[in-house]
């Protein structure tokens, strides 16, 4: 889809994506951006970020670059309240720094298990504490989780990952009910196979195998996932809470 039929605007707000450096991070930070928010890159290859901002910059949107490792409180803290402070106001928040380590559990080390909860959920947590606490203070917010498919269904060989998936979405419908009496929002979407340098390297065979499994007959693309963000950012979206928007092509339906 093009996001161009979308119209939302975002002027004059201040957003932080995490996971900003490629694939669907960087679609969703390009996304804000270009509907008039100003946006906090975040993620730990500061090369990468570099290059997310300048295709911000390139197509007339304001962004920075700002790695750091999501694990960590006091990285976490700063970068918040470096948005907050000196950008004036914070309002959208996007959580959407992971990665995997795949394995069958019997076999997963205690590293591969730690590293995906710290950096999946242990790093939205973090942002979200941060980002709930200025907002609530601004009786005004938008936090949105990227979640999975798999954090729904489960995936074999994804133990980890799944669970920290599936931990993003308690996190979210607990979180929503605490603070929706400040107006701020609490939602998470759940991509599903989304064309991405990680899909690709299934391979033709495998992918074609995938499609069958699609009622779309068709992989997503990062347009389709940040269209969800977009909306679920805007202000028409303010009582909308608690849920999770699946973006599937009507997989697990």
């Amino acid at each position: 889809m093009s996001l161009e039929s979308l119209k939302v605007d975002l002027s004059d707000q201040t957003a932080i994506v995490t996971g900003a450096s490629q694939g669907l991070g960087r679609a969703m930070a390009i996304a804000l951006a270009s509907a008039g928010a100003r946006v906090a890159c975040v993620a730990r290859n500061e090369e990468k970020l570099k290059a997310t901002v300048a295709a911000i910059e390139e197509a007339g949107g304001q962004g920075e670059a700002m790695a750091a490792d999501v694990s960590v409180t006091e990285n976490v803290e700063k970068i918040v309240n470096t948005v907050a402070d000196e950008w004036g106001r914070f309002d959208i928040m996007v959580n959407n720094a992971g990665i995997t380590r795949d394995t069958l559990l019997p076999v997963m080390s205690d590293e591969q298990w730690d590293d995906v909860i710290s950096t999946n959920l242990r790093g939205s947590f973090l942002f979200c504490r941060a980002a709930s606490q200025r907002m609530m203070r601004s009786r005004y917010g938008r936090i949105i989780n990227i979640a999975s498919v798999s954090g729904l269904i489960g995936n074999p060989g994804q133990t980890n990952y799944s669970a920290s998936k599936a931990g993003l979405i308690g996190l979210t419908r607990s979180l929503s009910k605490e603070i929706a009496k400040r107006k701020v929002t609490v939602n998470a979407v759940a991509p599903g196979f989304i064309e991405s340098e990680m899909t690709a390297i299934l391979g033709e065979a495998i992918l074609k195998e995938v499609k069958k499994r699609i009622p779309a007959n068709r992989l997503g693309t990062p347009d389709d996932v940040s269209a969800c963000v977009l909306f679920l950012a805007s202000p028409a979206a303010s009582y909308i809470t608690g849920q999770v928007l699946t973006v599937d092509g009507g997989m697990i339906a």
